[in-house]
């Protein structure tokens, strides 16, 4: 019997934090194990796990995962969250798109933070939710794709609180939004997620990349 998932990344979000969602979603158990010292990652590479000299990396199924959108395809696929409308493509690069915005931010200087932030807001509001709000509303369906819960509906909830971290009120204009969170939340596998105690990693904060040696280029 294949034991639990083993994901790779530095101690904190980042991409990994898109597979760790997807699994608990699907209700895998994973374990992880941070790259805090650069021998960590070099002892990776001399093993040749990195096959882009890059992580995340995930050990599942007997293979070493790299490259996020393969991993998550994988997972999705993998435990029937992938859905049978193709359209979960474009949704899921939406809410990508989104969260690649918020994840820049952890690399930015204090005033350049707060610039983006705004972009982050203005973006959500006026192109992203607004999207997702049709959707929805044409769809009418509790999911994002079919009538059933995918990759897609994961990845738009994290999206949400993602952004809500930056503006609690954010989704207020958008009461398919508002339904479609409260729904989701509530799934076992999510709301477990949730709780506090949880694998989910917290909002970063000013030592989000702070290591006893600083990482690896490649490491970002």
């Amino acid at each position: 019997m294949a034991g639990k998932p083993k994901l790779y990344y530095f101690n904190g979000r980042g991409k990994m934090e898109l597979i760790c969602w997807l699994l608990a979603a699907a209700g895998v158990e994973f374990e992880k194990e941070f790259l805090e010292k650069r021998k960590q990652y070099e002892k990776l590479l001399q093993d040749g796990f990195l096959l882009f000299q890059q992580v995340p990396l995930v050990e599942i199924d007997g293979m070493q995962m790299v490259q996020t959108r393969a991993i998550l395809s994988y997972i999705a696929a993998k435990y029937k969250l992938y859905g049978k409308d193709l359209k979960i493509d474009m949704y899921v690069e939406g809410t990508t798109d989104l969260m690649g915005l918020i994840l820049m931010c952890h690399f930015l200087s204090a005033e350049n933070k707060e610039k983006q932030h705004t972009v982050i807001i203005e973006k959500a509001t006026n192109r992203y939710f607004p999207a997702y709000e049709k959707i929805l509303k044409d769809h009418g369906q509790d999911f994002l794709v079919g009538n059933q819960f995918s990759w897609a509906d994961v990845h738009l909830l994290e999206a949400i609180l993602m952004v809500e971290e930056k503006k609690s009120s954010v989704i207020s204009e958008f009461p398919q939004l508002q339904a479609f969170k409260a729904r989701k939340s509530n799934i076992p596998t999510v709301k477990k997620f949730l709780e506090p105690g949880s694998q989910r990693k917290p909002v970063p904060n000013d030592k989000y990349m702070e290591t006893e040696e600083s990482p690896p280029n490649e490491l970002l």
